[in-house]
This record gives C-alpha cells, sequence and structure tokens, in this order.
C-alpha cells in the first residue's frame, strides 16, 4: 500500500533519505514537486517518493515490486504515471503502468494482465493522451527484443478516474520502434544536486531574511 506521508522539511543532511541510491528523477515545474525512484534489488520493492521542492519534505512514498524505468507528471492534474517492469529470466518483460495520485496517495497499477508489460517510457502528449513505450512481450525467437519495443498513445478523458486493470491489449498496441534500455541514474544524481543546491540557496536566503 501507498504511505501517505506529513510533509516535514528533510534536515542538512539527509534529503531523499527515503530513496537509497537514485535510479530516475523527474521534475515537475509547474507543481514544485520532484519524483525519484530508487533502485531496490533482487526480491526488494523500489521505493518512489514524491517531494515539494520548497522545503525537500517527502508528500507521498510507494514501493515498486519491478525496478523504475520512466515517470512523468501529469500536465494539469495531481498524478504520476510510472513505468516499471524487468525481464523474469525465462522468455517475458513483465511490468506494470502505475498512476499515482499525488494528493491522496492512493495508486493503481493500470494494465490488465497480471503479467504486464515492461514499461520503458512515458509521455504526456496532453491531458487526455499519454504515450506509452513498453519491451515486447517475450523474447522468443526475437533477436531484437532486447533493443526494440512497441509504442502506444492511450487515450483517456479523465485519467484521474481510470479504473486499475483497465487498460487492455488492444489500448497498448502499437508499431515497432527502438527502444534502448538507458541507465538513469546519473542524470537523477544531477537533477537532485541541483534541487539540493536551490534548496540550499533558498534556505541561507530565508536566514539573512530574518
Amino acid at each position: 500500500m501507498p504511505a501517505k506521508i506529513a510533509s516535514m522539511p528533510a534536515s542538512n543532511d539527509s534529503p531523499f533519505s527515503e530513496i537509497g541510491e537514485p535510479a530516475l528523477a523527474v521534475r515537475d515545474q509547474r507543481g514544485g514537486l520532484v519524483a525519484v525512484a530508487g533502485r531496490g534489488g533482487d526480491n526488494i520493492p523500489a521505493p518512489v517518493a514524491v517531494y515539494d521542492t520548497s522545503d525537500l519534505g517527502c508528500r507521498f512514498i510507494v514501493h515498486s515490486r519491478f525496478p523504475v524505468h520512466a515517470m512523468a507528471f501529469h500536465p494539469a492534474f495531481p498524478l504520476l504515471a510510472v513505468g516499471t517492469g524487468r525481464y523474469d529470466g525465462g522468455y517475458f518483460f513483465e511490468g506494470e503502468l502505475l498512476l499515482l495520485h499525488l494528493e491522496t496517495g492512493e495508486s493503481r497499477s493500470l494494465i490488465e494482465h497480471e503479467i504486464g508489460r515492461q514499461v520503458l517510457g512515458l509521455e504526456w502528449h496532453d491531458e487526455t493522451a499519454l504515450q506509452v513505450l513498453m519491451a515486447p512481450p517475450e523474447d522468443w525467437q526475437d533477436e531484437r527484443a532486447r533493443v526494440e519495443g512497441h509504442v502506444a498513445v492511450v487515450r483517456r478523458a479523465d485519467w484521474a478516474a481510470v479504473p486499475a486493470r483497465s487498460l487492455t491489449g488492444r489500448d497498448l498496441a502499437g508499431p515497432r520502434v527502438p527502444a534502448m534500455r538507458p541507465d538513469g541514474r546519473e542524470a537523477a544524481r544531477h537533477v537532485l544536486a541541483e534541487v539540493s543546491a536551490a534548496w540550499r540557496v533558498q534556505g541561507a536566503d530565508r536566514l539573512e531574511d530574518r
């Protein structure tokens, strides 16, 4: 279950301590938020936390059973799409498309089948359209499965009301495209360093104004 946390300002020594080593970070300039995913590990859920950039307080934290590859804030509403997944060691690329409601902390897994799809990329085209890049379902006799994927644009009039397990194979059908698997750790560290530096500057300014 997701945890809703009273947003407490971070101490000077422990911003983002809930995450451990960051694997991915994205900013929401409109809402003053940053979402950070940790690495997790074998049989260890990957944490995903949302922070307020004004004080680096942790607003929400959820745990994904798969590694996180993509996150995207909705352009208008308090929603965060999270794409996860992994190769199961046999044939399948399994994973989830999670939708986190930032006002309640509720999260929903949107893909209908339990095995799901490994989600590699997410991009909101507008308030109703979410582009989803996925690994192929499996790699049986498919030599390009690890460097290609399928892209689909899913449209819903009200994403806040989309039920769990409601995206079907028809919703997620799309053309085959190149789909590299980038390592987001270095970029995540850069984002968090920028956010932390801005937070410290704001704190210094507040002290000078007293």
